[in-house]
């Protein structure tokens, strides 16, 4: 037998038993008078802006401002009209352009702002990191306290690829200099429909 089959054969040998999932008490985790007050609140203390909506035609006008001004702008959003299908043959390198990108979302967290989206609703996986301006669009009822909720909305292994987003891109070094759009987008703005 060769070292690296007996490392696995060791390995194998000396797996934990397995227990079942703590049962959480949903009586016990955090509740929020306010669900989309703590959202705005969280989310705009961590660099993204939060705005109430009472219908989509606001974001329709703004998507054609946005497309008129020359920039190259993506809708993922058919409630938006002209979803733009082509970008999910397209490679970072045709992407690295996006300004700005309108993406919606499935379902907000209020204990810390995120949202969660699947991957057919970015139509291509690197849209919401490679734009420059990034608009997220969710509903108010879509609004969940804590991320137990939220796991419980979801179906996370429904497609290849989904994730929480929480705000603009950020990262601080070691000499704690807060730099903001360094991974992703240098904003977020997220849409509440009312």
């Amino acid at each position: 037998m060769s070292v690296r089959e007996n490392i696995l054969n060791a390995i194998a040998a000396n797996q934990p038993k397995l227990v079942p999932l703590p049962v959480i008490d949903e009586a016990s985790v955090i509740h929020y008078e306010d669900l989309y007050a703590q959202f705005k609140t969280v989310l705009e203390s961590i660099g993204g802006k939060v705005e109430l909506i009472s219908n989509t035609e606001v974001l329709k006008e703004q998507l054609a401002a946005d497309k008129s001004s020359g920039s190259f702008v993506v809708n993922t959003i058919a409630a938006l009209g002209n979803v733009d299908n082509q970008v999910v043959s397209l490679t970072a390198i045709e992407l690295e352009k996006v300004d700005k990108a309108y993406i919606e979302g499935t379902v907000g967290v209020a204990e810390n702002g995120a949202v969660w989206v699947y991957e057919s609703q970015m139509i291509n996986r690197l849209v919401p990191f490679i734009c420059q301006h990034l608009v997220l669009v969710i509903y108010k009822k879509s609004i969940v306290p804590t991320l137990h909720q939220a796991y419980e909305k979801i179906e996370a292994a429904r497609e290849g690829f989904g994730l929480f987003l929480a705000g603009p891109s950020k990262t601080a070094d070691i000499e704690q200099s807060l730099v903001i759009g360094a991974h992703g987008a240098r904003s977020a703005t997220i849409y509440v429909v009312e």
